[in-house]
């Protein structure tokens, strides 16, 4: 039975996708569920799996092609390959089970093998929990966390050059990367926007961060306390305050929100993404700090979709997880600021005419100066400042 594989049904806000990776070939087996080529879109990564156990018999779109929505890109022929599929599978299925013990080879999806080459993981070291032991993409994700700090000295010292030799490697931008880039230009070209700045004592939160961690974390199954939800929950309250912040410009008409939906920036292998906590002003602190855990290592895995990085009312970008100490953060169109969180730096201050020494933090607030006027954007601003330097005011609300 022939059946027709089709690219994945694209929400309106992509357009098209580009074949990146046929995992399978024409004629190999493949099981029901396997992975057998990845999408790539200008946000995300789409799996493509195998709807039956057979083979491809044809492949209509190459690495590299345009695919629309629900586009056929290949011919799947159910059953075929299981002819020679049980004639290599059938002999091998008792001697599989035994070679973890004799070599510690293991069974292993070609997703997992990709993500496993691509993290440093060694396969042997990992338990597998598919069909008969085979290790999944997920068992991988689990144990990746130790092994992504070896991955990169592995990958530096894969380089050799000869002293003198200068060395050029041109590759082709990624669709993600080029969508990228096309947004950052758009927002500097297509509004007129304007970058403020302060600075916050964190010392306030950080001690109460000291005092409450653990309790916190014992009360709320295991969720650490972190900074970034007392930045989210206070740009809540400060957003309710400053409508216009909250507001987007669609044409000659001013879109005000009447819910704060706040996208945080991640930093992804493939390039910085930024999804979306929905409906925050709902949310207490402990679910911001879950909700912000999930979609940051789901961004590291490239498991997040397309809708969970679409919309947003205003953004909040931390470039001190990097170490930065001051930077401007560039608009996410059509929204109308962004936040910028930096390295927490101690730094002597005066307090009541003596100087003390203090954990500062640098923040910075990008606009869009045709909605937003100085006024506003400086009273915003201050808003997160006193919250922040005075947690008691985010729960008192004033």
């Amino acid at each position: 039975m022939t059946i027709e594989i089709k690219a994945p049904t694209f929400p309106e806000s992509v357009q098209d996708g580009t074949v990146a990776t046929w995992h399978k070939q024409p004629g190999e087996a493949v099981s029901r569920d396997e992975l057998i080529v990845d999408i790539e879109t200008d946000k995300v990564v789409l799996e493509v799996v195998a709807p039956a156990d057979g083979a491809i018999s044809e492949i209509i779109k190459g690495e590299g092609d345009t695919v629309l929505s629900n586009e056929v890109i290949a011919k799947f022929e159910e059953g075929a390959g299981a002819s020679a599929g049980a004639s290599s599978e059938a002999p091998a299925a008792e001697p599989a089970a035994e070679a973890p013990a004799a070599g510690g080879e293991k069974i292993a999806m070609p997703s997992a093998k990709k993500m496993a080459a691509e993290k440093g993981v060694d396969l042997a070291g990992v338990e597998g929990t598919g069909k008969g032991g085979r290790v999944l993409k997920e068992d991988v994700m689990k144990a990746g966390t130790a092994a992504a700090a070896a991955a990169a000295p592995a990958a530096a010292a894969q380089v050799d050059v000869a002293p003198g030799e200068r060395v050029e490697k041109r590759v082709p931008m990624t669709r993600m990367r080029k969508r990228i880039a096309e947004r950052l230009l758009d927002a500097s070209q297509s509004t007129a926007m304007l970058t403020t700045f302060n600075e916050v004592n964190m010392k306030p939160v950080m001690d109460l961060r000291k005092n409450y961690k653990d309790l916190f974390e014992k009360t709320h199954n295991g969720t650490r306390l972190g900074f970034m939800g007392f930045f989210v929950k206070a740009a809540v309250e400060a957003l309710k305050r400053y409508s216009a912040v909250n507001a987007s410009i669609d044409g000659n008409d001013i879109v005000y929100h009447g819910y704060q939906d706040i996208g945080v920036a991640v930093s992804s292998p493939k390039g910085l993404v930024v999804p979306i906590l929905r409906n925050a002003e709902n949310m207490g602190l402990a679910d911001m700090e879950n909700n912000i855990r999930d979609l940051g290592l789901r961004a590291r895995d490239g498991k997040l979709s397309i809708e969970e990085m679409t919309g947003g009312t205003f953004t909040i970008t931390n470039g001190g997880v990097f170490g930065s100490l001051l930077s401007t953060p560039i608009l996410n169109p059509p929204q109308t600021a962004i936040l910028g969180m930096h390295k927490i730096q101690e730094r002597p201050m005066a307090v009541n005419g003596k100087v003390e020494i203090l954990p500062m933090m640098y923040l910075a607030l990008s606009y869009d100066h045709r909605l937003i006027d100085g006024k506003e954007a400086v009273g915003f601003l201050v808003a997160i400042k006193e919250m922040i330097e005075d947690p008691a005011r985010i729960l008192l609300e004033v």
